[in-house]
């Protein structure tokens, strides 16, 4: 089991990033709230992981602490929830901000997630709110209303801002057409992908 990783940030192309560790590069893919918190280009990074192995591919999601991590793992315990709805849901919102919705019942939140039908609303709310009774008692760090969201210029492609962005949005369940109109929507000149992500997301949420 690969649990963390510390190394250089190599590339950003979300909703992945490569980052080298002892001359190995590793594929990792992160949640948006994660991603926004991660240190420029070619900077050292820390991130904690979690590997599943399929029949078909071997496959490693990353988060910026332990406490992004330990609710990703409670999501996919959800039945009907996977890997990829988990990532979703943790790119529009923090740890923190699904726990509210949670404890306050907030349906109408949840079902604006990609992929999120109010069936599978209604199973999360239920499920997680067993699951999170204990939530602040039991993780080893404080929680705070929302991870550092940061923009760093230059550390992603800026003249293929508005394509990367759309790319990584169809990658978190938008269909092509919901995330072409976001990004349209919030798009000026000079934006980072990650700030067009960040501020699409946003919007749609």
């Amino acid at each position: 089991m690969i649990g963390r990783l510390r190394g250089t940030l190599v590339e950003k192309l979300p909703p992945e990033i490569l980052i080298e560790c002892g001359g190995i590069g590793y594929e990792v893919t992160m949640p948006m709230t994660s991603i926004y918190a991660l240190p420029e280009i070619e900077q050292q990074a820390t991130i904690y992981t979690h590997f599943v192995v399929r029949e078909d591919a071997q496959l490693l999601y990353g988060f910026a602490n332990k406490v992004e991590r330990k609710l990703f793992r409670l999501l996919i315990k959800v039945n009907g929830v996977g890997p990829k709805l988990a990532l979703a849901i943790l790119s529009g919102m923090s740890a923190d901000q699904f726990v509210s919705c949670v404890i306050h019942d907030d349906l109408s939140t949840i079902v604006k997630i990609p992929g999120v039908g109010k069936k599978t609303a209604e199973r999360l709310l239920i499920e997680m709110r067993d699951r999170l009774k204990d939530w602040h008692s039991d993780v080893d760090m404080p929680m705070t209303d929302a991870l550092p969201i940061t923009s760093h210029n230059g550390q992603t492609r800026v003249s293929n801002a508005k394509g990367d962005a759309v790319n990584a949005l169809v990658s978190l369940g938008y269909t092509q057409g919901q995330a072409d109109k976001a990004v349209k929507a919030v798009y000026s000149s000079g934006m980072t992908s990650e700030d067009l992500i960040r501020d699409a997301l946003k919007a749609m949420l």
